[in-house]
């Protein structure tokens, strides 16, 4: 990145990121299942770019090809920079995978394509076919006088070419969905020899191409990798007749029909077969300006999250079980615990029981009269819910906010909703303009006096038993009269659309977040001009917001040092020529997913600590209910300032961010800091024995 540009392209700052996952992949310290996972997680992130922010670059460049965004960036040369450094990412992701693959072999494990089968394999894989697979296919033939079938989006088809070798040189095309959700991406033969070999879905379709059209008799059989990739944004339409849900579900069928963004294809499609790939992108509607990218044999790589353990010590993950908190015990009230004192924890490294034993606690317990809760994206088995109809059956007010627009998450969430509804649950929906982000619980006991007592739960992350696992996030459990004041007016405002001039503890978006964000960084710049302790410390998933990276400059400039560490985008520039010396920015990219948003500013030597749901783009601090809560237990501040600590020490996985030569990791000749074990090894010390 250069030393002189004042703002890094939010695009080109996102494929910065997915290459820090790519880099994880190729780190050869990490065992072989790990690095997969990575590659799995690189494919999915990918995915999901060209799904939305492709996606919405298209729709921009389509209206008007002149067009800038709002940091000045032109739509349409960012997707030819988009274009080529994806190839240049694609070419890198198939030399990492292929050496995993020469790793895999040297640990006796073999991942084989239909052309390598002994003939007792290809018998397994024959009986194994017939028994699992032929069953969930369904060829669709590619006719010229037929309509072209609808393809899916994100899913795998093999495009087949048959051939009669009569003279006639006739010739049909198909396509043959790979039924991915209905089965394993993977099959694993029986060892041979002591070697494990293991066979993709797709060479299994390959190698029983013959036996897939046998009625008609052809010769010859080639088959080549495609995928497409669609836009995945929902317009809502505006019928005042239909409940939000109803909008909401109606527009998540319309997506499947959206325009293509993306057309992966195997690179030796158009060579060996110009027919064929022309006749289909062609029928698609596609062209060159659709990213029309050539990839290897194999897409969706995200199903290699997936990828079989096999029990195979040295090549799995060191796994961290989560750990309990030291002052929780599962044979004592949370409540009780609440009277006296503040509690947060830390995931993946405690445990997410607590949370959901809180949940549980509250459904059961007699005193409990209500149960407020907003919800974003659930567990797909989710204990969550599970408790909150507990708890409506056991005559507790239960109101859950779910909010509909959650992406990717939307169908998920109208089933959810249905299920609690139909349970007594009252269920509340974001507004179609305002998406509802934070991470609220509050739970209304009467106590023996007759009088009312709450308790509250404010996270950074989801209620999510899955992602607790994996997410990095922090969460407080809470009786501060204060903040419990402050999350009741949060519920008003949701639930009864009244507007709040003023909370007392809680920044609160769109409401008066980035005007109070703004003012303490304004106190710090008070503070660095009268020589006063003046420090800021902004943990972040993302930083796009073109008036909060103006005041961190603003800021920097004034002396206020800055310390920064942003997992993806990050549109501010730490180089800058006149300001480097004040700014610092990192980026960790380990095995868990750093999720947290946590600030820290110095106020003159008092510090002021929060935990937020927002990031800082302008969608959370404008067009989201979001919320920072300050932490005012002494010991907390401590574990979270020990945390950042760590983190900022970490020269193992750190990376500066936006470097002029890329993703430079962060060395030091300090002692090597890898931030995730040594969090997780400070939480179990903290454990009494």
């Amino acid at each position: 990145m250069s030393t002189k540009k004042k703002y890094i392209n939010r695009e080109i700052s996102w494929l910065g990121f997915n290459d820090r996952v790519l880099q994880e992949a190729e780190d050869e310290s990490l065992p072989l299942l790990e690095r997969i996972k990575f590659l799995g997680i690189f494919s999915n992130n990918l995915d999901e770019f060209f799904r939305v922010r492709v996606a919405t670059l298209k729709r921009i460049t389509n209206v008007n090809k002149e067009a800038k965004m709002n940091m000045g960036f032109s739509p349409k040369k960012t997707l030819e920079q988009i274009q080529e450094i994806v190839l240049k990412q694609q070419n890198k992701f198939e030399r990492i995978y292929n050496e995993i693959k020469r790793n895999l072999a040297q640990k006796k494990i073999f991942i084989i394509n239909e052309k390598k089968l002994t003939r007792k394999h290809g018998l397994e894989v024959k009986n194994y076919f017939h028994e699992k697979v032929r069953p969930a296919l369904v060829p669709l033939m590619l006719d010229e006088d037929t309509e072209f079938p609808h393809l899916k989006d994100g899913s795998v088809y093999l495009a087949v070419s048959l051939r009669k070798l009569d003279g006639t040189k006739r010739q049909r095309f198909s396509l043959i969905e790979i039924p991915t959700h209905k089965l394993s991406r993977f099959y694993v033969m029986e060892q041979a020899k002591g070697k494990t070999y293991i066979i993709l879905l797709d060479d299994v379709i390959r190698y029983c191409l013959e036996d897939i059209f046998a009625i008609f008799g052809y010769d010859e059989y080639h088959a080549y990798t495609i995928k497409i990739t669609k836009d995945a944004e929902i317009d809502i339409d505006t019928d005042v007749s239909k409940s939000f849900l109803e909008l909401i579900d109606s527009s998540i069928k319309r997506r499947s029909f959206g325009q293509p963004v993306r057309f992966i294809y195997e690179e030796k499609m158009p060579e060996e077969h110009p027919e064929m790939f022309t006749s289909i992108t062609a029928r698609l509607n596609i062209d060159a300006d659709d990213n029309m990218l050539p990839a290897g044999r194999y897409h969706n790589f995200k199903d290699f999250m997936k990828f079989p353990r096999l029990g195979i010590s040295d090549i799995n993950s060191i796994e961290h079980p989560p750990l309990p908190h030291p002052a929780t015990n599962p044979k004592h009230s949370l409540f009780s615990l609440l009277d006296r004192q503040d509690i947060m924890l830390h995931f993946p490294y405690h445990s997410y029981h607590t949370v959901i034993d809180f949940l549980r606690e509250a459904a059961i317990d007699p005193r409990v009269k209500y149960i407020k809760i907003t919800l974003y994206r659930l567990a797909r088995n989710s204990n969550v819910v599970e408790a909150l109809i507990n708890a409506r059956k056991n005559g507790k007010e239960v109101t859950a906010v779910l909010e509909l627009q959650a992406r990717f998450d939307e169908e998920a969430n109208i089933r959810w909703a249905k299920q609690m509804q139909e349970n007594g649950i009252i269920v509340l929906h974001g507004l179609q303009e305002l998406k509802i982000h934070a991470k609220l619980c509050l739970v209304g006991r009467q106590l023996p006096d007759g009088s009312r007592k709450e308790y509250a739960y404010i996270s950074t992350g989801n209620f999510n038993e899955d992602t607790a696992r994996v997410y990095a996030d922090d969460s407080l459990f809470t009786a501060h009269n204060g903040i419990i004041s402050d999350i009741k007016q949060v519920f008003d405002v949701i639930e009864l659309k009244t507007y709040v001039r003023q909370f007392q503890h809680l920044l609160v978006s769109p409401y008066f977040m980035q005007n109070q964000l703004c003012a303490l960084i304004n106190h710090e710049i008070d503070n660095a001009r009268q020589n006063l302790p003046a420090y800021i410390f902004a943990k972040l998933n993302s930083l796009n917001d073109r008036a909060m990276i103006d005041k961190l400059y603003e800021a920097a400039e004034a002396g206020v040092k800055i310390k920064l560490i942003v997992r993806g985008i990050c549109c501010l520039n730490p180089f800058l020529e006149q300001l480097h010396h004040n700014i610092e920015a990192i980026s960790i990219v380990d095995k868990f997913l750093e999720h947290s948003r946590v600030l820290i500013f110095a106020n003159g030597g008092n510090e002021k600590y929060y935990i937020a749901s927002a990031d800082w783009m302008e969608r959370n601090l404008r067009h989201r209910i979001e919320v920072a809560c300050p932490i005012y237990d002494p010991k907390i501040q401590q574990e979270l300032r020990k945390i950042i600590d760590i983190q900022l020490t970490d020269n193992q996985k750190a990376r500066y961010l936006n470097h002029p030569d890329g993703n430079v990791f962060v060395r030091t000749r300090q002692q090597p800091v890898n931030a995730q074990n040594a969090i997780y090894r400070y939480f179990k010390q903290a454990i009494p024995h």
